[in-house]
């Protein structure tokens, strides 16, 4: 078992503040495939059994974070990579910026558009269910989004992070992130994210916010075995 809930995110987050949206059996739980592609399990090396024929379709992939499952014949689990853990303990200095708006059903095709382009694979049409988006419109156009992905009673991961190309170098990136972060901490949780060590100019937005690495976590796939 995890020592701690941010070693096993996608599970606590279905098992807690995202219950209500899990799919789950026995050990075993994942988000609706139009939510998110993610899937948990209670511990390290647990015996799925039948739950992930009944969880996970054969054209379908989820995605794991820190702990995985023992997996039998059929299954293919693959490491895509390790990526930085990384919590904001204490409120980030404000960043002056345009007006922060709210997103909700009116701006969905909006986000899906700007997340099909600079964040795809793990955004899906429902995702926006997981929790608050906030946006910057400029010109009529969405410029920029950032928004809360899984959570816990304690913490609230900070996911989808993302400026249009034709906006960037405008800080519209930093100006998001300290106003949900310091939002989140005003209201009793602790913010964290997840970045692939690969992606500087991300990581170092976040470690000039404040943010510091937790821990390396591991990131995976898990899909049924191509027959041979």
């Amino acid at each position: 078992m995890a020592d701690h809930v941010l070693d096993n995110p996608i599970w606590e987050s279905l098992r807690s503040r995202h219950r209500d949206l899990a799919i789950r059996s026995g050990d075993v739980a994942r988000y609706p495939a139009q939510v998110a592609p993610f899937l948990g399990v209670a511990a390290d090396g647990v015996d799925v059994g039948a739950a992930l024929a009944q969880l996970v379709p054969p054209d379908d992939t989820v995605l794991l974070l820190g702990v995985t499952p023992a997996v039998a014949e059929g299954w293919r689990l693959d490491k895509l990579a390790m990526l930085a853990q990384m919590e904001c303990p204490q409120h980030m200095a404000e960043v002056e910026g345009p007006p922060i708006l709210e997103l909700g059903e009116a701006h969905r095709q909006d986000v899906l558009e700007l997340t099909a382009l600079v964040y795809p694979h793990y955004f899906r049409p429902h995702t926006m269910d997981l929790g608050r988006y906030f946006g910057i419109y400029q010109d009529g156009r969405l410029a920029a989004i950032i928004g809360e992905r899984m959570g816990m009673d304690e913490f609230q991961e900070i996911s989808a992070v993302c400026t249009h190309p034709d906006f960037n170098g405008r800080g519209y990136a930093r100006h998001l992130l300290a106003w949900l972060s310091n939002d989140v901490l005003d209201r009793g949780r602790t913010p964290f994210l997840h970045v692939a060590h690969e992606n500087h100019r991300a990581k170092q937005l976040y470690e000039r916010g404040g943010y510091r690495d937790r821990r390396d976590i591991g990131f995976w796939s898990l899909r049924r075995a191509a027959p041979l």
